[in-house]
């Protein structure tokens, strides 16, 4: 079992906990950290027996605890934060059907590569043939969320829909909810694979006791609810506080509430990223009756464990 994926097991058992362990992980600093400075930290780390009471080594949130190789700069979760910040608030302007299209293509492009290059790397298959496969998969998903995410507007001005409760339901109530699903609906898709070749469950010593379909339906099922609760948040948190600005009349002019609901954005969803992903245990619990019969019976121990992938 991968050294932070044990930490993350015996330090992460609480929300609080796994929150305070995100907010450190997530930090944009860490950025800075170069391949050679992470691999040799990586070697330290492995190799200098440290206990898990030390501190996580959050530049190894850089390093794919099932792979153990070194994930794009672009796609580490301290990158998550600053690259989907102004692709959120694209998507959550007024904009015409085309624009909306193409904004929400760009999003659902970058959190879907940042799901594949992130999720759990224990699916079985030859390596190309699968990596093809959840290419594939990723481009259908990502074209289908970018169309249900215009489909409003362009049903709206395909029938002359101008009213005000129209205006309310197509523009203020649906984007949302639509973008919640459609996130969740990404990461199902892509990561689909694992459903089919299953993942690692681990003993408490980390010895992979079987490749599990049920631990992958966990593992993807938890995962997308935690990205549609961060988006579908984020979405709807600032239009219910922007709404309450606009009765205080705290800002008077439309660029004023433009940069305004931006710092909103922006602070919902700094505050719910950790939170989404704190949501559930880095390193999942499974119980071994809960599992395939041919795992149960290799097996004495009553838990066993996985990687949850982000």
């Amino acid at each position: 079992m991968d050294a932070n994926l044990r930490f993350w097991r015996a330090e992460g058992q609480s929300f609080f906990q796994r929150f305070l362990l995100w907010t450190d992980v997530l930090d944009p600093l860490l950025l800075l950290k170069s391949s050679d400075e992470i691999r040799r930290t990586r070697l330290l780390l492995q190799n200098s027996g440290k206990t898990l009471s030390e501190p996580l080594q959050n530049d190894q949130s850089s390093v794919h605890p099932d792979t153990d190789k070194i994930i794009p700069v672009l796609f580490r979760p301290p990158a998550f934060l600053p690259i989907s910040l102004p692709l959120v608030i694209a998507s959550s302007l007024q904009l015409r059907a085309k624009e909306t299209f193409f904004c929400q293509f760009v999003f659902h492009t970058y959190t879907t590569g940042f799901t594949l290059l992130n999720g759990n790397g224990t699916a079985k298959a030859e390596e190309y043939s699968l990596q093809q496969k959840q290419i594939f998969y990723g481009l259908g998903a990502i074209s289908y969320a970018a169309c249900i995410g215009a489909l409003p507007l362009v049903f709206m001005n395909r029938y002359m829909l101008n009213s005000s409760l129209t205006q309310l339901v197509v523009r203020k109530l649906l984007p949302a909810p639509l973008l919640g699903l459609m996130s969740a609906f990404t990461v199902a898709v892509v990561r689909s694979p694992e459903l089919e070749n299953g993942i690692e469950v681990m003993d408490r010593n980390g010895k992979v006791v079987g490749l599990s379909q049920k631990a992958a339906e966990k593992a993807v099922k938890e995962t997308a609810l935690s990205r549609a609760a961060l988006f579908g948040t984020t979405f709807f948190l600032p239009d219910v506080l922007m709404y309450f600005v606009e009765r205080a009349k705290f800002a008077k002019t439309p660029r004023a509430l433009a940069l305004v609901k931006m710092l909103v954005i922006t602070s919902v969803l700094a505050g719910m990223l950790p939170v989404s992903l704190s949501m559930f245990p880095q390193c999942g619990e499974i119980k071994r009756a809960d599992l395939e019969p041919e795992i149960v019976s290799s097996t004495e121990e009553t838990e066993l464990f996985y990687n949850r992938g982000i």
